[in-house]
C-alpha cells in the first residue's frame, strides 16, 4: 500500500494497525496480546530492543580482547611446547608458506568478527539518529549480519577437532586454549546482540527520516 503522491512510500504494519508475531510470522490485528497460532506473546516493537543490543554488544567486544591476547591452540610434543595466538598462528603459517590456511583464519577469525561489531553498532545508531542509507540497505546489512553468524564458531570447532584427533600420549598433544573459550563467548554475545536487534525499527527511523525530510 502506498501514500497517494508518494510512489515509493510503503506503509507498515504498525501504521496500518497490524502487528507481526515475530516467532511465526503471522499477522494479527493491533492490541492483541498473543499469537493464536503460536502462543507467542505480540508487541509493536521491543521497547528495550537497543539496551539488550549494546549490553551483549560490549560483553562481546570484552570477551573479544582477551581471545586475541590468549594462546588459541597448544601444542605439546616430547620436547617442547608451543602455544599460538590466532594472529601468530596466522603469521606462523603465512612462514611456512600456507598463505591460504592463513588468509581464511584471518578473515574468519579477526575480519569478520570485527566487520559484525561494527555492522551492528551502525545498525543500532542508525535508528536512534539520522543515517544515509536507505531502509533496504540496512535490512540488507541487518540480514548478512544474522546468516554470517552461524559460520562465526568455525575455529572452535577446528580446536575441538584437532585436540581430538592429535592426542598421543607423551609424544604429541593439541590443546585448545585459554583465547577458545573467550572466542567462543564473544561469538555467543555477539550473536545474542544481533537478535536482540528489533530489525523493525529501521522502518519507524525511515519513516521519521521522511517526516522531518518533509517538514523541513
Amino acid at each position: 500500500m502506498e501514500f497517494a503522491g508518494q510512489p515509493d512510500r510503503i506503509l507498515s504494519a504498525k501504521e496500518l494497525g497490524l502487528v507481526s508475531c515475530t516467532r511465526c510470522a503471522q499477522v494479527w490485528p493491533e492490541g492483541t496480546e498473543h499469537c493464536g497460532r503460536c502462543g507467542h506473546r505480540l508487541s509493536q516493537r521491543d521497547a528495550h530492543s537497543l539496551q539488550k543490543v549494546w549490553a551483549f554488544w560490549i560483553v562481546g567486544i570484552m570477551a573479544y580482547i582477551p581471545a586475541n591476547l590468549y594462546p588459541m591452540l597448544q601444542t605439546r610434543t616430547l620436547f617442547f611446547v608451543q602455544e599460538n595466538t590466532i594472529i601468530g598462528g596466522a603469521v606462523e603459517l603465512i612462514e611456512y608458506g600456507s598463505w591460504v590456511v592463513a588468509l581464511i583464519i584471518l578473515f574468519a577469525s579477526v575480519a569478520i568478527p570485527i566487520g559484525k561489531f561494527v555492522a551492528i553498532a551502525y545498525l543500532a545508531i542508525s535508528v536512534q539518529y539520522r543515517s544515509t542509507a536507505s531502509y533496504r540497505q540496512r535490512h540488507i546489512l541487518y540480514e548478512v549480519v544474522d546468516y554470517i553468524g552461524r559460520w562465526s564458531m568455525i575455529d572452535i570447532f577446528v580446536v575441538a577437532i584437532m585436540s581430538s584427533l592429535v592426542q598421543l600420549n607423551t609424544l604429541a598433544a593439541v590443546n585448545p586454549g585459554k583465547a577458545s573459550l573467550y572466542f567462543a563467548l564473544s561469538v555467543i554475545f555477539t550473536m545474542l546482540s544481533a537478535q536482540a536487534f528489533d530489525s523493525r525499527l529501521i522502518w519507524d527511523a525511515q519513516a521519521q527520516e521522511e517526516g522531518t525530510s518533509r517538514n523541513d
